[in-house]
């Protein structure tokens, strides 16, 4: 259940999301040049449409941004910046996407950046009904630095997966962590999306025995020079035994196999800490800011 936030909490994660963007400039943590990488992020990544797209996803234009519908779990905006709109013509282009989805009948999100402008975007969501979650932060990594030895614990293996019944398996045990009813659309969707282009995407499963214990796919963007790295839940009983880092490895090394340069991943606060120490740079935070039909928005 997602708990309301007023104007002042909304404030403070603009602040924290800004001083981090201007704090990760000013501290050399490798060579890497972080202002270099997040124009990289946002060129490439940013505003990237499959192709060919997923059975059933739809993109259309409206004005600056991307607008994303057919997703199973609902639908979202993209953009690589605003185009310098503001003020009133803001608070429309934001009101045309909540009529788009609310006519569907869908939540969708829109996806906040730290250095996105006008400063005030996040108050203007708010005010249009929409809920921040959890802060998340953007890494990126040469995959030179992070490729190699993908050694899980003993006891544990990894396999690459493709068959309904893993998917299946995966959605249960990413359920089981987040408890945000993704069963429901999560092995849908992997099939999907491998239906459309089996290249494009690998999974990789951490198993004992004959249960998935962490689970996370690789995305390799093609026309750019990154391959994206996601999901990654680890059920809390095999937690900091290196499974998690073994399996960013071993995708790391597929990355590397098909010559990309980077990796990027939209970082939660327990997996931050084993990217940087793999190599993984800080370059901007994001934030999802997601908007519910008011009549599935539950109470409280």
């Amino acid at each position: 259940m997602r708990r309301d936030l007023t104007l002042t909490d909304t404030k403070a994660r603009v602040i924290m999301a800004r001083a981090f963007c201007h704090s990760v400039e000013s501290v050399l943590v490798t060579d890497l040049d972080v202002a270099d990488l997040r124009a990289r992020y946002d060129a490439q990544l940013r505003t990237v449409v499959p192709d060919p797209l997923p059975e059933g996803l739809h993109v259309e234009r409206d004005g600056p941004l991307l607008r994303f519908t057919g997703y199973g779990s609902g639908g979202g905006v993209a953009y690589r910046d605003l185009a310098a709109i503001e003020g009133a013509e803001l608070d429309e282009l934001i009101a045309r996407q909540v009529r788009v989805f609310a006519e569907r009948g869908e939540e969708f999100e829109w996806k906040l950046h730290g250095h996105d402008e006008p400063a005030d975007l996040p108050e203007r969501l708010l005010a249009q009904g929409f809920v921040p979650e959890d802060l998340e932060t953007v890494v990126i990594a040469p995959v030179a630095d992070v490729a190699g030895e993908a050694i899980p614990p003993e006891g544990v293996s990894l396999r690459e997966v493709s068959a309904r019944a893993d998917l299946e398996r995966i959605s249960a045990m990413e359920d089981a962590i987040w408890h945000d009813g993704r069963a429901g659309w999560l092995a849908d969707s992997l099939e999907t999306e491998r239906a459309a282009d089996p290249d494009a995407m690998t999974i990789v499963v951490a198993e004992s025995a004959d249960q998935i214990v962490c689970a996370g796919w690789v995305r390799f963007v093609s026309g750019t020079d990154f391959a994206t790295l996601w999901g990654g839940g680890t059920l809390p009983a095999w937690r900091r035994r290196g499974i998690y880092h073994a399996l960013v490895a071993y995708r790391a090394n597929l990355a590397a196999a098909r010559g990309f340069r980077f990796l990027q991943v939209d970082a939660s606060s327990e997996s931050r800490p084993i990217l940087e120490r793999m190599g993984f740079v800080s370059v901007t935070t994001t934030t999802p800011y997601i908007w519910t039909p008011p009549a599935n928005r539950q109470e409280g």
